[in-house]
């Protein structure tokens, strides 16, 4: 699908969906840290880039933030890897990257945008995010090591 880039500018700092300004190994050490993608090697990080409409948090040129959307582009996302470095955090640059994600014309038409978090539910909260907490609602297929087990990448063959 072809979106149009969004380029948002305030002071020093950018948010843009411009995939050719992101700087994929700063992003993978970050992840690759996380809770939620221990071990991620780069070529995951890229096919997921590739993927995804993805929103890159700049201070000038170098890469302190991210956030991903997995879409269909016409009715569900799933908004995800979602971070701001430390040395960022507690500067508001983090509600202006939501802020950012939701500006993008993509957003409006979504009639389900979902995430998982337990790092900072009061961010989403104050987007209109709401737990799901109806029993048995919500499924899912979990392999949070997937990243940490050698010979896991998934070989496709035509």
């Amino acid at each position: 699908m072809n979106v149009q880039h969004l380029t948002i500018k305030k002071d020093r700092f950018t948010v843009t969906t411009d995939s050719s300004l992101f700087q994929t190994t700063a992003i993978r050490e970050y992840l690759s840290q996380s809770s939620w993608a221990p071990g991620i090697d780069e070529e995951t990080v890229q096919i997921s880039v590739r993927n995804s409409l993805c929103f890159g948090l700049l201070d000038g040129s170098k890469q302190i933030g991210f956030a991903r959307l997995v879409t269909d582009y016409a009715t569900f996302g799933y908004l995800c890897d979602v971070y701001v470095l430390d040395q960022y955090q507690k500067t508001g640059l983090g509600r202006w990257l939501i802020e950012c994600c939701h500006a993008h014309p993509v957003m409006s038409r979504l009639r389900r945008i979902m995430l998982v978090t337990d790092s900072a539910p009061w961010l989403y909260k104050k987007f209109g995010y709401s737990p799901l907490n109806q029993r048995d609602f919500v499924w899912q297929i979990n392999h949070p090591d997937i990243y940490l087990k050698s010979g896991s990448k998934l070989s496709m063959q035509k």
